[in-house]
């Protein structure tokens, strides 16, 4: 009898061994890595980093989790702008020289006259959080709409044939958009924790009129503008102005 429950024992305690070591090989088949994109659909998954070096997207309903950084390297293309996804990103989203940056879609149910619908889904629309800094060294295009930033977000020069969309997003501490030539320039529809500094952008769009647009943000802090060319815009409604907890210095004294 004990030789019977001895030889049992043995079994049983294989067969926990081999459940726990199944267990482990299944958590490390799932465990978060480091992904690079270097064309195509970026997969819904848990990473530890994004690299986009090629023309990259996000499918339809795509539910992408980053731990650390996003970063998109010079001339790649990173359009989290045409599907709705889920995407949240633990430190800092980096876009470098030449790239596109496109984050975030709404439709007009969500934001009015001030969307930005995802083209493949319409009716669709973005939850992006990054909760650490985005970042732009003279990137071709940004398109930054209705997203999260829980700390700064800072575009410096760069510009192209695309519009630049900085619109619905709520940021927890600045917005700087300095050094961009670009054929249309907005930031609309804002909500800023800090302040907003708005430098040294020449818009070349055709229109008769061309303008920065800067339009209904709310600025808890400051609003600076200068050097925008040839002019800016408060809006195409009466009453569409800027609210600013602090003060609204140089082009933008007019817009709040």
């Amino acid at each position: 009898m004990r030789r019977v429950l001895r030889a049992i024992g043995t079994l049983v305690g294989a067969a926990i061994l081999i459940v726990a070591g199944t267990a482990v090989a299944s958590a490390q088949g799932t465990a978060a890595r480091a992904y690079t994109c270097t064309g195509g659909d970026v997969p819904s998954g848990n990473y530890t980093s994004l690299i986009v070096t090629g023309n990259c997207a996000v499918a339809d309903g795509a539910m992408i989790n980053v731990s650390g950084n996003v970063y998109v390297a010079a001339n790649a293309v990173l359009d989290a702008q045409s599907a709705p996804a889920t995407i949240t990103v633990g430190h800092n989203v980096t876009a470098m020289r030449g790239s596109l940056l496109g984050l975030g879609c709404q439709p007009p149910s969500y934001t009015g006259n001030s969307a930005h619908p995802c083209t493949v889904d319409p009716d669709g629309h973005s939850t992006i959080t990054v909760r650490g800094n985005v970042t732009a060294f003279g990137a071709n295009t940004v398109l930054l709409n209705g997203i999260s930033v829980t700390g700064n977000v800072t575009l410096a020069g760069g510009g192209g044939e695309i519009p630049w969309s900085i619109k619905n997003n709520t940021i927890g501490r600045n917005l700087t958009v300095t050094g961009q030539t670009a054929i249309w320039v907005g930031v609309l529809f804002n909500q800023v924790g800090g302040n907003v500094t708005l430098a040294d952008i020449t818009v070349t769009d055709p229109d008769p009129v061309p303008r920065v647009f800067i339009v209904r943000n709310t600025v808890r802090h400051n609003l600076v503008c200068v050097g925008l060319r040839p002019g800016v815009s408060g809006g195409f409604i009466p009453g569409e102005v800027n609210t600013v907890g602090g003060r609204a210095i140089g082009q933008c004294a007019a817009l709040v």
